[in-house]
């Protein structure tokens, strides 16, 4: 089976609960993994950066990866987030998502450290020479100041385990131009749930998103739709939830999608430092837009 045929779809980047002290709320996370089974969830990216990637020690990460496989049915897509501004922890953490079974490990430019093109395509190869876990790239400048252009992405593409990208620009032409260049079964994801369904209809396989941790059944809905080639349903649904989308982000994410879990009563409404709960101001406006986006016929 090709990776276009096992990573495709509603992939929500899941977040990460946690309990009063402060301590991973494993059943809380073991349900929300079922949860998102049952409503139709296409895979799962677990300690992306809506998971609080940076803020989750290296024995947290293998412990709620290893609980995601465990808990999800046999060959369920459990992506796991290894992505650091480290190329060492970077390899660390995938040779651990590697030896407990993950699908693949998603991998961001790193931040802060601003590598130039021949850095990343550098650190990525180190990644991949070190490890058997298929990669796939994710780029999202606006978190990490550098921006991976597509003749690194299309050089990555050559090595036989970089098997994707997870793009978070909104630029559609990026798609477009890399699928021109790259000529092997490759996985395009949108990062950007504003602009994803522009995205799959122009030839993406999904979306790692941040509203699916919310409406589950209506972001898978949404992709299948354009898979039976109900458009005019799929734009519908899109539309219905594009302020949603916008607010996903009111404050620094998972601000937004963890306080509205908690209004469903999935996970308890805390974040660790230096992220901070929703302000009751924010907290109104997101719950308003949920409601708005049901009324709309989100149902």
């Amino acid at each position: 089976m090709s990776y276009t045929e096992i990573i495709r779809g509603s992939i929500p980047a899941l977040v990460t609960p946690f309990t009063q002290d402060g301590e991973i709320d494993l059943n809380a996370f073991k349900n929300l993994v079922s949860w998102h089974v049952d409503n139709g969830t296409h895979g799962l990216v677990i300690c992306g950066t809506t998971g609080e990637s940076p803020n989750i020690s290296d024995e947290e990460h293998s412990l709620l990866v290893k609980t995601a496989i465990e808990t999800a049915p046999k060959d369920f897509p459990i992506i796991a987030g290894c992505g650091s501004n480290s190329t060492l922890k970077t390899i660390k953490l995938t040779k651990a998502a590697e030896a407990l079974g993950a699908t693949a490990a998603l991998i961001v430019v790193p931040y802060y450290n601003k590598p130039s093109q021949s850095g990343l395509f550098a650190h990525f190869k180190a990644v991949h020479d070190a490890t058997n876990l298929p990669i796939i790239l994710y780029n999202v400048p606006s978190r990490t100041i550098v921006d991976m252009s597509d003749e690194t992405v299309i050089a990555l593409a050559e090595l036989p385990r970089i098997i994707g990208i997870k793009d978070a620009t909104g630029d559609i032409n990026r798609l477009k131009n890399q699928k021109a260049h790259i000529n092997k079964d490759f996985v395009y994801l949108s990062g950007d749930d504003m602009s994803a369904l522009e995205y799959i209809i122009s030839g993406g396989n999904g979306c790692i998103s941040v509203t699916a941790n919310i409406v589950p059944q209506i972001c898978a809905s949404i992709f299948n739709n354009t898979q039976i080639g109900d458009i005019n349903k799929a734009k519908e649904q899109d539309n219905s939830l594009a302020e949603l989308h916008k607010k996903m982000f009111i404050e620094p994410s998972p601000a937004a999608p963890k306080y509205l879990l908690s209004k469903q009563g999935h996970i308890q409404n805390i974040l660790r430092l230096p992220l901070l709960p929703l302000t009751a101001s924010s907290a109104d406006i997101v719950e308003d837009t949920l409601k708005q986006s049901m009324k709309n016929g989100c149902e």
